[in-house]
């Protein structure tokens, strides 16, 4: 009679006492199920050697890894199941913000003609800072001036007009903003706002798509407001 030592995995129990009506793997999981292990422990302890009987610490230690095994299992499957109700639930709440404004960080935006935008300059300090509406072909099309009352965010409105008051045509627009003079010149940060179409739920997570700029991940946004 053959014997199975306490280090034996299922797989060689399955080859020593095979059973001649069982299938050698579980057709929807591509391992044992435990109906199949259980079955083979049977048949083993029927069979094994009477002046060598298997212990009961080795009995055990099998029935041991089988269920580590199982418990692995069914973990994956609970946190599967948690992970899709999470995604739901995000889905949900992302759903909410339909028709708000958000705040991303982003310097170019397409408008249409006489429309302007609004949003924010990252300020590194207190101070004027100057911002630059400039048209695709490069030209400035539009200079402001803002007071940065202290280090941090500082609003600014454009109303889609150039320098001269005149309504400028529809295209894509580059925000520079700029603080200091000279060689101490730094370029800032520019936030841009708008407001919020419609949310799709892709591989990589939520984008929220932003009337003007496109799609952005939850990730990018700064602010909804």
């Amino acid at each position: 009679m053959s014997t199975v030592g306490s280090t034996a995995s299922s797989d060689s129990l399955y080859s020593q006492y095979a059973l001649p009506n069982a299938t050698s793997k579980n057709a929807s999981t591509g391992g044992m199920g435990q109906a199949d292990f259980l079955r083979l422990m049977t048949v083993q302890m029927k069979n094994q050697d009477p002046l060598n009987p298997l212990k009961g610490a080795e009995f055990l230690g099998q029935l041991a890894q089988f269920s580590t095994v199982q418990g692995i299992e069914n973990m994956q499957q609970a946190m599967g199941a948690m992970a899709t109700v999470m995604e739901n639930d995000q889905s949900l709440r992302a759903a909410a913000l339909v028709g708000h404004d958000a705040l991303v960080d982003v310097d170019k935006v397409q408008l249409g003609s006489g429309v302007g935008a609004s949003g924010e300059i990252v300020a590194n300090r207190a101070g004027p800072v100057q911002l630059e509406i400039v048209d695709a072909s490069g030209s400035v099309v539009r200079r402001l001036n803002v007071d940065a009352k202290d280090a941090g965010a500082t609003k600014f409105t454009w109303d889609g007009k150039d320098d001269s008051g005149n309504a400028v045509p529809a295209g894509q627009f580059t925000f520079r903003a700029t603080a200091g003079s000279g060689k101490d010149t730094e370029a800032l940060a520019v936030r841009l706002a708008a407001r919020i179409d419609s949310v799709s739920i892709e591989p990589q997570g939520l984008v929220l798509n932003l009337a003007g700029l496109g799609g952005y991940p939850l990730s990018s946004v700064r602010r909804i407001g």
